[in-house]
């Protein structure tokens, strides 16, 4: 895991055209990766340890099965958010994933490592928050936590669904400070859709912050993100 504590100016600002138009090239890659991130989940030995996986803007618990059957292969014990496409923030959403956080903890009867892509990062890292007693830790997969709410290509769209300003969201939150658990920021230079810095945050935001090679899209499928999320967990 390579760290990279300060993060470049030069990255911090929207995504150009040319990166994010290459972000569907992820979907046409991702059937041949499959191979290659089961071989890499099936040289791990985990613990049992319950893991819940939060989806991104506009994705639903299907665009992270396959991080989920990695999980499961591995030895972990993972869980979708169950909270249907993730359209935004509502007033009531946290309290619901307080009560499936809790439902998991209680099911499985071990502390619970929240994964959450994009948006869903932001959400896992309130929650752990709200709920720090039954969280292990929490690793964000491109997630817009630092800096300008806006230096990323899915705002004006969030906006437009959801009738308030992309950092003025129907609920608390404190997002660049950090979650009081071990705290894992992977983050790409490749990413299409959010500015690098903003996923990578400053020294005092995360834990750790993590590299991947890989594009957005590609944070919950392929081999190079599935492995740095498996040392994530392990740390």
């Amino acid at each position: 895991m390579q760290d990279h504590p300060e993060p470049a100016l030069a990255d911090g600002g929207v995504p150009p055209l040319a990166r994010f138009l290459a972000e569907g090239q992820a979907l046409v890659s991702r059937p041949f990766t499959a191979w290659a991130a089961r071989r890499i989940a099936a040289t791990r030995r985990a613990d049992g340890r319950a893991v819940m996986v939060i989806p991104g803007f506009m994705a639903r618990d299907i665009f992270t099965l396959r991080l989920r059957r990695m999980l499961r292969i591995a030895g972990y014990a993972p869980h979708g958010w169950g909270l249907g496409m993730n359209r935004g923030a509502t007033p009531d959403l946290l309290d619901r994933l307080c009560e499936q956080l809790d439902a998991i903890a209680l099911d499985e009867g071990t502390p619970v490592s929240l994964i959450g892509w994009s948006l869903g990062g932001l959400y896992a890292r309130e929650l752990a928050k709200l709920r720090p007693e039954l969280v292990d830790r929490v690793i964000t997969l491109g997630s817009p936590f630092s800096g300008d709410l806006r230096a990323n290509r899915a705002w004006k769209l969030y906006e437009r669904l959801n009738g308030h300003p992309v950092d003025q969201p129907p609920m608390q939150v404190d997002l660049t400070r950090k979650p009081p658990m071990k705290t894992f920021a992977l983050w790409s230079a490749n990413d299409g859709i959010v500015a690098p810095a903003c996923a990578r945050g400053l020294p005092h935001e995360a834990d750790s912050n993590v590299e991947v090679k890989c594009r957005h899209m590609d944070f919950v499928s392929a081999p190079a993100a599935i492995t740095a999320i498996f040392d994530a967990l392990e740390a």
